[in-house]
């Protein structure tokens, strides 16, 4: 199947940050492009039939846009990268493949700022890309975005060169993300590496002398889009209450389908467990908290405690891919019933998130698209979960909660259902508060991880 576009841009996001539209980076509050300014503006929030103003933390809900205002939203972003030649202040080399001079990072390594591919693309090893070599994921646009000298192929130097134009303002990611004073910080930590590409997370971690708890953030963005920078909707609140967290990038749909995306975040559950001693951190303690199609992914990680279909990468043989305690917002559970309610947008269709997370149209392959489903694998084994909803969401039905939350407590398992009155996709329009519905969900583990 020809990608769309928008699959197009998710991808240039990877290897060449610049180039997306944010459908999944978070920009820098503090920088003052246009860029900044559609994403703090209304007009995004009609766009995306959410009010995205009420969530910046998760700008990867975007990805869950009807295909209009997606396109529109995606076009107009990158337009005004090219043309201003502003660089995304959080996209950096963290969520791009490594390969370094051609060589593949090692699992603990990190993430260098010269990292690239380039030497694997050129396929005739003539020292420049063609546009045929050039990925076919990629905008066309973005080709002559970095042949400067317009000759019709990219040099390794052009190439340099545009990653270091797109790092622009990152010397700043950390005062602009407000971390608390003290707060160690180890980016791009190369958790486990499929076929050269090398899979990252961001590991921030508080100033303390004893092994610290672990809040796991997965990020949303319909399994096609998103992006570990930002680290989730309280990485503050978090990191003053004594908690590490750990920020993850998986594959997305359109570079690997289901199961590709639990299995890099059990891999990167095991790394880190493996690692607990180095980074201070509690092994005992881990929790996982995602949104949206990340909220699906940490319900996974869940109700698949004690099964190992998914702890298919090395790693994983090393050290458990299990977590204590699992804060799901608004995330699917039951893909085959996602339409049980009118909403704006069709699950069932071949190009659905949904489909393409799995592969195939959903409805024409049930038993296949069990396998996704976090009600699938539910044993009283499972772990404490908290699940938040909107009850007016029209992206992810309320009732997917529900039926996770009921087969749960069925099973005898630890579970608490809290309806978001009034609350659409990302809770906006909801009663609560945003700070309310943050501090709830730190009191969870605060109970069940045994925090501050």
């Amino acid at each position: 199947m020809r990608p769309s576009r928008i699959d197009s841009l998710v991808a240039a996001r990877r290897e060449h940050p610049v180039a997306v539209a944010h459908l999944a980076t978070g920009v820098p509050r503090t920088d003052l492009s246009v860029i900044g300014f559609l994403r703090t503006r209304p007009l995004w929030g009609k766009l995306s039939s959410m009010e995205m103003n009420r969530h910046p933390e998760d700008p990867s809900m975007l990805s869950w846009l009807p295909s209009i205002g997606s396109l529109f939203a995606a076009v107009l972003t990158v337009s005004v990268l090219v043309g201003s030649g502003l660089a995304v202040a959080q996209t950096r080399q963290e969520s791009s493949p490594a390969g370094k001079s051609g060589d593949s990072l090692k699992s603990g390594d990190s993430l260098k700022s010269g990292d690239s591919l380039f030497e694997q693309w050129d396929r005739d090893k003539d020292g420049f890309l063609s546009r045929e070599e050039f990925p076919k994921r990629f905008p066309a646009l973005l080709f002559s975005k970095i042949d400067r000298n317009s000759d019709g192929q990219l040099s390794r130097k052009e190439d340099d060169a545009f990653r270091a134009r797109s790092r622009v303002g990152n010397r700043n990611a950390d005062r602009d993300l407000r971390l608390p004073e003290g707060v160690l910080v180890d980016r791009n930590l190369v958790y486990t590496v499929v076929q050269a590409r090398s899979l990252p997370l961001d590991l921030y971690r508080p100033k303390s002398d004893a092994p610290t708890p672990l809040v796991i953030w997965i990020h949303g963005g319909g399994w096609k889009s998103g992006s570990k920078n930002g680290a989730g909707p309280a990485l503050r609140q978090l990191l003053e209450r004594g908690y590490a967290v750990a920020s993850v990038e998986y594959r997305l749909s359109g570079e690997a389908i289901f199961p590709a995306a639990i299995e890099d975040c059990k891999a990167a559950v095991s790394f880190l467990r493996l690692h607990a001693g180095k980074y201070n951190l509690s092994p005992e303690r881990f929790g996982a908290w995602g949104s949206s199609a990340g909220g699906h992914l940490v319900a996974m990680l869940g109700t698949t405690s004690d099964t190992n279909d998914f702890d298919t990468h090395p790693v994983t043989l090393k050290a458990s891919s299990k977590v204590q305690a699992v804060c799901n917002w608004f995330g699917p559970s039951s893909f085959l019933r996602m339409n049980d309610f009118p909403g704006t947008l069709d699950h069932d269709s071949p190009e659905s998130p949904e489909s393409r997370f799995i592969g195939v149209p959903i409805q024409q392959y049930p038993e296949r698209t069990q396998r996704a489903n976090p009600m699938t694998y539910v044993s009283p084994s499972d772990p404490p979960f908290l699940h938040m909803h909107g009850d007016k969401d029209r992206l992810v039905p309320f009732n997917q909660s529900e039926l996770l939350h009921s087969a749960l407590k069925q099973a005898g398992v630890q579970t608490s259902l809290y309806r978001v009155v009034d609350g659409d996709h990302g809770f906006g329009g909801a009663k609560d508060s945003r700070a309310d519905l943050v501090e709830r969900s730190i009191r969870f583990f605060d109970a069940t991880l045994g925090g501050e």
